[in-house]
């Protein structure tokens, strides 16, 4: 048993690593141990016994407080700082009071830039349109900054009072149609924040062979701060082998769209990304009539937000929809479970372990344990297509039963 370490900007993964899990809320208790012990064959299967994963569970959410009084208890954070991985199930967070989210708020403590949540379709899962088979991409939402920083004040607060006064006092603002009850909310958006989540964006296209970043953003409504996320994006895009929207409109500008079409054929050929932008409305239309067309897609947080439980509803749902947090500088990162905690289900073995299953994938790919990482995908991917699912994935097994069909198929 040992530690994962970061050595020289690249994680130092021993063959028996001691990992964290947080069981999670409500479903928690059915998904959380299925996905250890699938995660456990296929480790066990793919590497004939040399590698292992010492699981440790940590309390967080509503069996944290019940035990300790705390929702996050200091001993749960020390111990993700000292092991940089962690996998958990879902946690719940009150809606207009009480406290913050702990999902969050454990993105803001260990700085976890990227949300990345990969969307795929896996055959046999029902879908509400035509084509799902044509999603396949992956989004890098930041994580940090934007809206989900929390700085808000409340309706008639002394501190949103008190702002709004200096907006209009030291600032000129003069926009705020009802200044004497509206609740104030700040959207910090930085060169740093964007630019390191963009360059994680690049790095994931050229290690998996992608040719296309899509930027996201509002950058048509708010100028400096989604507008300046669109112009630090490309900013980056100069530190790799690219072929931008910009240099296309050069070319169709100078030598016709005929031209402009060919440069970006060969540009492709060479190996080069495409890059282009969109405005985030729009985008979610395109997704929706054109989305073979996208493959890598870099945004803020709110966007991310919607984007990505857009394009897991494309493909079946959240259900079966992964998703981590990851700081790529430091190698922490926490994967979690993207759904809901569905207390109305909680131990009646009727919960789809499926989105933390993959998010495992994610795990194991993340410490390069690619065999496992691959069994497990095409078990589940075998699993559905044999009609061997939960009831919400249109079948009839239970969490247990379904557990055990994707480890039959390892």
């Amino acid at each position: 048993m040992a530690k994962i370490d970061m050595v020289a900007g690249k994680l130092s993964v021993p063959n028996t690593p001691e990992i964290p899990y947080i069981k999670g809320d409500g479903v928690g208790i059915d998904i959380t141990p299925a996905m250890i012990e699938i995660v456990d064959a296929a480790v066990a299967k793919s590497y004939a016994g040399e590698k292992k994963i010492i699981w440790q569970e940590l309390l967080a959410g509503e069996a944290a407080f019940a035990e300790t009084g705390d929702y996050l208890p200091e001993a749960t954070l020390e111990a993700l700082t000292a092991h940089l991985i962690a996998i958990k199930g879902p946690l719940m967070t009150p809606i207009g009071g009480g406290f913050r989210s702990l999902n969050v708020t454990l993105r803001q403590k260990f700085d976890l830039f990227a949300n990345v949540r990969p969307v795929t379709y896996f055959p046999g899962v029902a879908s509400p349109v035509k084509h799902p088979e044509n999603v396949n991409m992956t989004i890098f939402r930041e994580n940090t900054e934007d809206i989900y920083a929390g700085i808000e004040f409340e309706s008639e607060s002394a501190d949103a009072t008190r702002l709004i006064e200096i907006l209009k006092s030291d600032f000129g603002i003069n926009k705020i149609r009802f200044d004497k009850t509206s609740a104030i909310g700040i959207k910090p958006v930085s060169p740093d924040g964007s630019k390191r989540l963009v360059r994680a964006a690049f790095e994931h296209a050229i290690a998996h062979g992608n040719q296309r970043v899509t930027l996201v953003h509002k950058g048509n409504i708010m100028k400096f701060t989604e507008g300046g996320f669109k112009k630090w994006g490309y900013e980056v895009a100069k530190d790799y082998p690219t072929f931008t929207v910009n240099d296309f409109n050069a070319i169709k500008a100078d030598k016709g769209l005929e031209a402009a079409k060919t440069a970006k054929v060969q540009a492709l050929a060479d190996g080069k990304i495409y890059v282009d932008d969109a405005i985030a409305d729009n985008f979610l239309q395109q997704i929706l009539l054109n989305p073979s067309d996208y493959q890598v897609v870099a945004t803020l947080n709110l966007n991310g937000d919607y984007i990505s439980d857009a394009l897991a509803a494309q493909v079946g749902g959240i259900g079966i929809s992964p998703g981590a947090n990851i700081n790529f500088i430091t190698g922490h990162a926490i994967f979690e479970a993207t759904h809901g905690t569905a207390p109305d289900i909680a131990g009646l073995g009727l919960a789809n372990p499926s989105s933390l299953i993959l998010s495992s994938v994610m795990m194991l790919e993340f410490l390069g344990w690619n065999g496992a990482a691959k069994a497990i995908e095409s078990a589940l991917a075998a699993a559905v297509s044999d009609a061997q699912t939960t009831k919400d994935l249109g079948g009839t097994l239970t969490t247990a039963d379904f557990t055990q069909a994707v480890i039959e198929r390892l």
